[in-house]
């Protein structure tokens, strides 16, 4: 169980975070969402492996999105999710399944789940249906992410800069795409391979320099400003303006 003394003072003083509940008894898939969640979007994240102990946290405490996963030991997902709508708890759960039959997908509409996601998935579109999910509990339905002149539909993957259409790879909407979530962050290296490969990244350690590139060379023909600044040796930043180093 991690960081449930965090969650019950950080309630009690007024949550200052976005925190998020994991219930998922892969331990590796989990810290790997955890840790994308923690660094992309600075959401504060708290693990449960089995259903017993997700349903004491869910119970416990106050969460921003919960993402559930179906098959777990102690209490599956399905009955989790239908205890804690029984009491009465709106708080938005994402379900990540490996079921994608037209079944299934009712079913748990039906249970009180607000989202699905269906293993094996992207980190990226995880990221992005959480934060959905967090816009909408909280009465912020746009879709619109904007740094400066820039704006980034993340519901048909357009984006604009200063009102003019910029046609992207997939990749590199992508990288454009975590580093908006991220703005005024240093995202390094790694933590964007990380996000772009999953756990093999480190055979394609040379691309991100290329889609940097590419992004910059689109995103700021005409126009005067940078938007993505290098911090060597440390990693990039999406920002209107100077230079943060």
């Amino acid at each position: 169980m991690e960081g449930v003394g965090c969650v019950r003072n950080g309630t009690r003083r007024g949550r200052l975070q976005l925190r998020v509940l994991i219930i998922e008894d892969e331990p590796r898939l989990a810290e790997n969402i955890a840790r994308s969640l923690r660094e992309s979007a600075g959401y504060a994240v708290d693990i449960a492996h089995d259903g017993q102990e997700g349903l004491f946290l869910a119970e416990s405490n106050e969460y921003d999105v919960v993402l559930l996963d179906l098959m777990l030991p102690q209490m599956d997902g399905m009955q989790l999710l239908g205890r804690i709508r029984q009491a009465g708890q709106r708080t938005p759960v994402l379900v990540v399944t490996a079921r994608d039959d037209k079944e299934s997908v009712v079913a748990l509409l039906n249970a009180g789940a607000d989202d699905y996601l269906t293993k094996p998935f992207d980190l990226g579109e995880l990221l992005a249906r959480t934060k959905a999910l967090i816009r909408r509990g909280k009465g912020q339905p746009s879709p619109i992410l904007s740094v400066g002149d820039l704006e980034l539909n993340t519901v048909n993957r357009s984006v604009r800069r200063g009102g003019r259409a910029v046609t992207l790879t997939a990749m590199e909407y992508r990288v454009l795409e975590y580093l908006a979530h991220r703005p005024q962050a240093v995202v390094s290296k790694t933590e964007l391979l990380e996000h772009l490969y999953d756990y093999n990244w480190e055979k394609f350690s040379n691309v991100i320099e290329v889609y940097i590139s590419g992004l910059r060379r689109k995103l700021d023909d005409g126009s005067s400003r940078q938007l993505i600044h290098t911090l060597r040796g440390q990693g990039y930043v999406l920002q209107d303006g100077t230079s943060p180093g």
